[in-house]
């Protein structure tokens, strides 16, 4: 009790006069100065630790911090108040170093998990327990009782996940997966796709342009026509991935979202076939309850092209409900039959060869599977929301 009312007293009285009164006036002597300070610090961490029981311990080292770390009167802050402010100029910047290595000095030693020993060279250290289990210095008791650290798991992104179910019900079909550039040119976003200039999807507010020939991708599309220039029949891919178009944000708009598109070309390829794929894919992803019907509809680059409804996963078109808009029925995606124009563009035999195609968003499949009602809660990185995907 002497040597740490002892410690304290000589590092108070050090720390409460300025460097001039204390003759200080080099970083030699600035050195030594600090160097009897954590002789101080350290002396009074070694007789804290030592305490017996717990409750004396615990004690002594909230006084230790008040006195070494308090904000009004602590040590440090003295330091801050008596020397630093009134140092020379030269002399502050290594007045600071030397005080954050202190207070660092100080944080680390009250921890819990740390003990100071006396290595065997006679100078005062501090560490880790696992560091110095070898010393011959007080260790404090672990306590079991205490709880412990929980690691916070992360989960799957909702939109990953989707996407990685998708992927998983068509390699089953034997498909693979294509990417391409998110900053696409309008050759493969539009001119190879049977779009034409006029056409008014090209317009600047439903277009991202990042110059007249260059555009952000608005579907994944521009992928089939790059695979099929590398590539002879038989084809079959999905292309997920991103997609931007200059929508205005909403609950079920985003000017950023993802698609997966498929491509299907071989031989005797016929509609059939498509309603195949897609009836099967779509029972596999929503549960076979569900069930299909196809609409007649346009598409550039398809023809015939369809609209694709599933009964609704809400009401069972039984009633109709709010989200079918009493009809029982909810659109989905879009597909139909390659045009055979698209061929010229990648020197296939049109004659020979056939194949469908179709395009789904992931948000709006996402958002019927796991019944969400705002497309915005994808991109915001709430973890209240992302936890539920547990």
């Amino acid at each position: 009790m002497e040597s740490s009312n002892r410690s304290a007293s000589d590092a108070a009285d050090l720390v409460e006069r300025s460097l001039e009164e204390l003759g200080v006036r080099d970083a030699p002597g600035l050195e030594a100065l600090f160097t009897q300070l954590q002789r101080l610090l350290h002396e009074e961490l070694g007789e804290a630790s030592q305490k017996s029981p717990d409750t004396a311990r615990q004690e002594a080292r909230e006084s230790l911090r008040v006195r070494w770390l308090g904000r009004k009167q602590g040590i440090v802050r003295s330091i801050t108040e008596n020397w630093l402010r009134s140092a020379p100029v030269e002399l502050k910047p290594a007045i600071g170093q030397r005080l954050n290595a202190l207070r660092e000095e100080a944080e680390n030693g009250l921890k819990s998990n740390y003990r100071v020993g006396i290595a065997d060279t006679g100078v005062y250290t501090t560490g880790s327990i696992a560091a110095q289990s070898s010393r011959p210095a007080a260790v404090d008791a672990l306590d079991i009782t205490l709880p412990g650290r929980r690691r916070v798991v992360g989960v799957e992104h909702p939109l990953r996940r989707a996407i990685r179910e998708i992927s998983e019900i068509f390699f089953s079909l034997g498909y693979s997966v294509e990417e391409g550039p998110d900053i696409e040119s309008t050759y493969y976003n539009f001119e190879a796709l049977n779009i034409p200039e006029d056409h008014p999807a090209r317009d600047d507010q439903d277009t991202f342009y990042v110059d007249p020939q260059t555009v952000l991708r608005t579907h994944t599309s521009p992928v089939q026509i790059r695979t099929m220039e590398k590539q002879q029949p038989p084809v079959r891919i999905i292309v997920p991935g991103r997609a931007f178009r200059h929508d205005a944000p909403d609950a079920t708009h985003a000017a950023m979202f993802h698609q997966v598109e498929g491509l299907a070309v071989d031989s005797n390829i016929t509609f059939a076939d498509l309603k195949g794929t897609l009836d099967y894919f779509l029972k596999a992803f929503f549960g076979p309850q569900v069930r299909t019907r196809f609409r007649p509809s346009f598409f550039p680059f398809t023809e015939p092209s369809a609209e694709v409804d599933i009964s609704c996963l809400f009401c069972g078109a039984a009633t109709g409900c709010r989200i079918c808009k009493q009809s029982g029925w909810i659109e989905l995606l879009g597909c139909g039959m390659v045009d055979p124009a698209l061929y010229s563009h990648v020197h296939y035999d049109a004659s020979k060869y056939s194949g469908f195609a179709f395009g789904m968003g992931v948000e709006r499949l996402a958002m019927l599977k796991y019944g969400v009602q705002d497309i915005q809660l994808f991109f915001q990185g709430d973890l209240r929301f992302l936890h539920q995907f547990r």
